[in-house]
């Protein structure tokens, strides 16, 4: 009993948040699993339709561009997402002066509301006076239609994605980075490796596991793009943009086909519980 009272506010919080996951994560995820077997207009009782649903969304002429989409964006972001920001924290590591400074720049769009970057980097894709084409005339190149354009649509989108959401990440690789021992740098400068060697033999190695861990959160988190197909593209030009996010939201919230969203969603949450579960697996036996 002692025990039980000095750990009460412990247990509080951990009530508190286990609630806020029933509610706001379990809940949904299990709701959704019974709305992918079942048709209904949220109003009516729901008829049982079984596989019907997920019929529907695999026949649908979107459901394997979509998909391509979404591969695409995922692996475009990993390119650029991924790479930035572990170069970013390399950068930073190095620094001196200004570390501070310089940690509050790179995290700072993270702290925009969503909304906000989106309509800035719309008037950086304006065709007309937008700043990257202005840029483009600057150095005496043509502009593009970024979002205009099947080709730049998707392109762009990873653009405004890395730039959100690099501050997170580039300050995780930074709280690895400074944990490794410097005499690794030491000892390996004394042995004549350069910047790219002490990267490659050291630093590498070192933050492996942080490194394996984003590589599976930023995949499981690209493959849900929706805010920005939805804010600039609208999933065009040429459905080019169309990701799996933005096909069950319109399945939802277009059709008013709630099933075939939800067995959309369902689809979607098993290929990423599959690749969480293999990324995990990886990861467990790096460790031993």
């Amino acid at each position: 009993m002692p025990v039980l009272r000095r750990n009460l506010t412990a247990y509080g919080f951990l009530c508190a948040a286990l609630l806020c996951f029933a509610v706001f994560a379990w809940y949904p995820m299990a709701r959704e699993f019974i709305l992918s077997f079942q048709s209904t207009n949220l109003i009516d009782p729901p008829t049982w339709v079984g596989l019907d649903n997920f019929g529907y969304a695999v026949s649908d002429p979107a459901f394997a561009d979509a998909w391509l989409a979404t591969l695409q964006f995922t692996f475009l972001a990993l390119v650029c997402g991924y790479v930035v920001p572990f170069a970013v924290a390399l950068v930073l590591n190095e620094l001196r002066h200004a570390r501070a400074y310089l940690r509050f720049v790179v995290y700072l769009p993270v702290m925009l509301p969503p909304i906000v970057a989106v309509l800035l980097f719309r008037w950086f894709f304006d065709p007309g006076p937008g700043l990257f084409n202005q840029i483009l005339g600057f150095f005496q190149l043509p502009g593009l239609a970024w979002l205009d354009s099947p080709t730049t649509a998707l392109i762009s989108l990873v653009i405004v994605s890395t730039w959100m959401n690099m501050g997170s990440a580039t300050l995780i690789y930074l709280a690895a980075l400074q944990n490794i021992p410097p005499e690794l740098y030491e000892a390996a400068e004394l042995d004549g490796a350069g910047i790219w060697k002490r990267i490659k033999h050291v630093t590498i190695p070192q933050t492996r596991l942080i490194l394996l861990l984003m590589l599976m959160l930023q995949i499981v988190a690209t493959m849900q793009v929706f805010i920005e197909p939805y804010m600039l593209t609208g999933g065009g030009p040429e459905n080019s943009t169309v990701t799996v996010a933005y096909l069950l939201f319109q399945y939802a919230f277009t059709y008013q086909n709630y099933g075939a969203a939800g067995a959309l969603g369902m689809m979607l949450m098993i290929v990423l519980l599959a690749f969480a579960a293999f990324q995990l697996r990886l990861t467990r036996e790096d460790k031993t």
